[in-house]
């Protein structure tokens, strides 16, 4: 089977925080019949994951190296720091990163923050993930800064996560290979952009059809019509333009 005759396909990437359901729905509503896949992958391997085309477009966390990619940035992220719900810092609503120069700060090998300095003291060994770091947390060896939708991801009772107002954040992008934007790519940025099923930017569904042609009317005078050989108009009047009344003759 030739590659044009393949069934179209599309496959998204998104790295753990992302929750790609909203823009899930409204493909499978456009394009009913181009099946879309999802693919987890963690945020380090998301570029490479794109460049060796595992995945047509994907969601992933800024900064990275983007060499042979594009991206569109959709929104930043709150940056908060996760700690018991017993814990001090659990009793402000927002901290800075000087406040925790006295705590155990979690540093996973996954982290998406770009630091300059690390705030805190540093743990005796670094997790492999930010999960295991907030097994960690939950155990009392710690706390861990994070972007606000992995706390989510990762949310327990026994922990809370307050605002740190100084801290880097995360971006998250829509990213694919910068040499492959295809039109299902550019189906896909017209809904995460929002943009309507008839966006003049998006590719039309269905072809336009031409319009009509209607007789012109306005401004063409009426051919007469026709005479009889009795002077009578086949519309019921006469030829003469006073009309064929007679006068009765005076008695």
């Amino acid at each position: 089977m030739t590659s044009s005759e393949e069934t179209p396909s599309f496959r998204l990437a998104y790295v753990p925080g992302v929750m790609p359901t909203k823009w899930v729905r409204i493909w499978n509503e456009r394009l009913p019949d181009v099946p879309l896949t999802l693919v987890g992958v963690p945020a380090a391997e998301a570029p490479g994951a794109l460049r060796d085309r595992d995945a047509d477009a994907g969601f992933v966390r800024l900064p990275m190296d983007r060499t042979g990619l594009s991206a569109i940035p959709l929104y930043t992220e709150t940056t908060v720091v996760v700690v018991p719900k017993d814990h001090a810092v659990a009793a402000v609503e927002e901290v800075q990163a000087e406040d925790l120069a006295e705590e155990i700060v979690l540093h996973p090998l996954d982290d998406t923050l770009a630091w300059e300095q690390l705030p805190g003291r540093p743990a005796i060994e670094r997790p492999a993930t930010t999960a295991d770091a907030i097994e960690l947390v939950a155990a009392g060896v710690g706390v861990l800064v994070v972007p606000q939708s992995l706390a989510r991801l990762h949310h327990r009772k026994d922990l809370t996560y307050r605002p740190v107002s100084d801290a880097p954040q995360s971006r998250v992008a829509l990213s694919w290979p910068e040499d492959a934007t295809t039109d299902l790519v550019e189906d896909f940025i017209g809904i995460v952009r929002g943009r309507t099923v008839n966006s003049s930017r998006g590719r039309p569904k269905t072809p336009a059809q031409p319009k009509e042609k209607r007789p012109a009317t306005g401004g063409a005078r009426r051919k007469p019509a026709p005479r009889t050989a009795t002077g009578k108009s086949p519309r019921g009047g006469t030829g003469s333009a006073r009309g064929s009344r007679r006068k009765k003759p005076h008695r």
